[in-house]
C-alpha cells in the first residue's frame, strides 16, 4: 500500500488533520463501502463512499453514507441540473486517476462538482477512500466539504 496518493497530498497542502485506516479490501464484494465498514468495525453511517456520476452529461461526484442510496432526482436538482445517471466505471477511472473501489474526492485528475449527503455533513469524523483500494481516511466531514468546496444536499 502506497503512503502517499493524490487524496493525501491534496488533504496535506489543504492543511486538514486526517488519520489513515487500511484495511483487506474486497474486490468481489457486493458493496464495497459496507464491506470498508465492517472491515473497519465502523457503522456505515460513517463509511462514507464516492460515486462518480453524471448530471445532464456533465461529471459529478457524489459523497454519502456506504448503506444509503443516491436519489438522482435530488442530486440533479443539487446541482441545478435536470436529470443524474451512474457514470460507467471507465469513464469515473479516466476523469479521477482512480480504480473504481479506490475513489477519492480528493485529488481527481480532472476535479468534478461535489455533494455531500446532508446527513454525512453532521458527522463529526468519517471515514473516506483515500484514493487507493484498501485505503480509508479519517477526517471531518467539514474538511471534506470545504477542500472540495462541495454543496451539501439531501441526496438520499
Amino acid at each position: 500500500m502506497s503512503k502517499t496518493t493524490p487524496a493525501t497530498l491534496a488533504l496535506d497542502r489543504a492543511g486538514v488533520a486526517y488519520r489513515r485506516a487500511t484495511y483487506d479490501y474486497d474486490p468481489n464484494a457486493e458493496r464495497v463501502g459496507l464491506q470498508a465498514a465492517e472491515a473497519l468495525g465502523a457503522p456505515p453511517s460513517e463509511v462514507l463512499k464516492t460515486l462518480m456520476v453524471k448530471v445532464d452529461g456533465k461529471p459529478a461526484c457524489v459523497v454519502l453514507a456506504s448503506d444509503r442510496e443516491v436519489a438522482m432526482k435530488k442530486l440533479a436538482a443539487a446541482l441545478g441540473g435536470k436529470s443524474a445517471e451512474m457514470m460507467k466505471p471507465a469513464d469515473a477511472e479516466r476523469i479521477t486517476g482512480y480504480r473504481v473501489g479506490g475513489v477519492s474526492p480528493f485529488g481527481q485528475k480532472r476535479a468534478s462538482r461535489t455533494v455531500v449527503d446532508a446527513a454525512a455533513a453532521t458527522l463529526a469524523e468519517a471515514y473516506v477512500n483515500g484514493g487507493q483500494r484498501g485505503l480509508q481516511i479519517r477526517l471531518a466531514p467539514g474538511d471534506l466539504i470545504r477542500v472540495t468546496e462541495a454543496v451539501v444536499a439531501t441526496v438520499t
